[in-house]
Order: structure tokens, then C-alpha cells, then sequence
């Protein structure tokens, strides 16, 4: 009996990795974003969240004010949306102006006029995926899809039925126009959170704010100096 069990939740890991994986796609180099020509395969971060980078810029200590530009929706055929639904697409793109700019503000003075020691942030969300409702949640009640998320958990991995979001980061000198850095990234919640499985947007949110505390911390870091071996973003 206990041999049988082992060999079930066997079973259902690899049914639900199988039909997860399948469904979770990851960025592509959007050809109607600004920045495309200049990314580049990420080889050096070791990111796998981040596949695609930019970086001509690696200390930003002479900066102290921020422009953050209107967070912005892509809408080429080869955004990441699929069917989503207009007012859901609004939704997100609110929510992250609110925590970029949040995690912004304890950096960098915000302001909307440019010079020599300002950036301008600007973030396009490129696609997004939805929650599974109920699904998502027993997933991770359920002894094998507790399995599968706790190995994803310790890989860093995608939860099951679980959303994320897509988006690309600029960072351009405010007086000069020139891009600094940029980045394609998609950010999901840990796989075993199982608060963020609840309600079809909020595991995007989620993603969206470990996008905003990400980006915040590196910045930080670049501006302290203290960060001249490691690579943006």
C-alpha cells in the first residue's frame, strides 16, 4: 500500500509538471520594444527570470531623482497576454505604477523635469498570466501537487496553475536620452505562497512587486559602489 502511494504521487507530479510546463511560456525578445536591439541572452547573472539584458551603465551613484515615466501596455502580436481581458490588463498596469513608484521613492527624489543627475524608468508590461482558480490553491493542498511545489519552491521554480507577469525595464539618462540599461523579465510568486494563488490576478501582483524590490535593490546597490563585479539588472 505505502509502495502504491509513493508510485501515485509519483504520477501526479509529473502529470501536473507536464501539464504546467506546457502552459508557461517565457519572455521572447519583443521586436516593437525601443530597447530590443541593444538585449542581449542573459550569460551572466545566472537569472533565469531575466533571459534578456542591456547594461552599458553599471555605477549609478551620480544619479539622486528618478522620472518614472507612465507604466505602459505592449500590444504587438508578440506580447504575451493571450486572451486577457482589457480592464485586467489596466489593472496590472496601475498596480505596478504604484509599486515601482513606491520602491522608487526610497532611492531616488521622484521628479518630472530632466538633468544630468536624473534617470527615467520606464517599465512596459508585455504579457501576463492568469491564475487557475481553485485549482490553483488545491494544488497545493493536494499531497502530490504539495510535492510538486515544494520541489519548485526549493528550484525557485513556477508554482502549478499559477500566473506571472512579463514586462521590460529601461533606465535612460534623462539629459542625454541614452539607454543605460534594460531588461526583459518575468517574475511569478514562490510556489508554495499559497495566498497568491487566490483570485486570477494576484499572483501577477505579486510578481510585480518582486520586480519593483528587485530592481529597487540593484539600483541601490550600483549607487553605493558597492556592486563594481556584478551586472545590471
Amino acid at each position: 500500500m505505502i509502495q502504491r502511494n509513493v508510485v501515485r504521487n509519483l504520477l501526479v507530479i509529473i502529470l501536473v509538471a507536464t501539464l504546467y510546463g506546457c502552459a508557461s511560456p517565457k519572455p521572447v525578445m519583443y521586436q516593437g520594444v525601443p530597447s530590443t536591439t541593444y538585449l542581449k541572452q542573459n550569460t551572466d547573472t545566472g537569472d533565469k527570470n531575466l533571459p534578456y539584458v542591456y547594461e552599458i551603465h553599471k555605477n549609478f551613484i551620480k544619479y539622486d531623482k528618478m522620472i518614472i515615466a507612465p507604466v505602459t501596455i505592449y500590444r504587438d502580436k508578440d506580447s504575451q497576454f493571450g486572451d486577457m481581458a482589457e480592464k485586467d490588463k489596466m489593472t496590472l498596469v496601475t498596480y505596478a505604477q504604484a509599486q515601482f513608484t513606491e520602491k522608487m521613492k526610497s532611492k531616488f527624489q521622484i521628479t518630472t523635469l530632466p538633468g544630468p543627475t536624473t534617470l527615467i524608468l520606464k517599465v512596459i508590461l508585455t504579457g501576463a498570466e492568469t491564475s487557475t482558480p481553485v485549482l490553483s490553491t488545491l494544488s497545493r493542498l493536494d499531497l502530490g501537487g504539495g510535492l510538486y511545489n515544494g520541489v519548485q519552491s526549493i528550484r525557485g521554480g513556477e508554482g502549478s496553475f499559477t500566473g506571472a507577469i512579463f514586462y521590460v525595464v529601461e533606465i535612460y539618462d534623462s539629459s542625454t536620452s541614452k539607454l543605460l540599461s534594460a531588461y526583459i523579465a518575468k517574475e511569478y510568486p514562490n510556489s508554495m505562497n499559497i495566498a497568491a494563488s487566490l483570485g486570477s490576478l494576484t499572483a501577477a501582483k505579486v510578481g510585480i512587486e518582486k520586480g519593483a524590490e528587485k530592481l529597487a535593490k540593484q539600483l541601490q546597490q550600483t549607487k553605493s559602489g558597492t556592486t563594481a563585479s556584478q551586472r545590471m539588472p
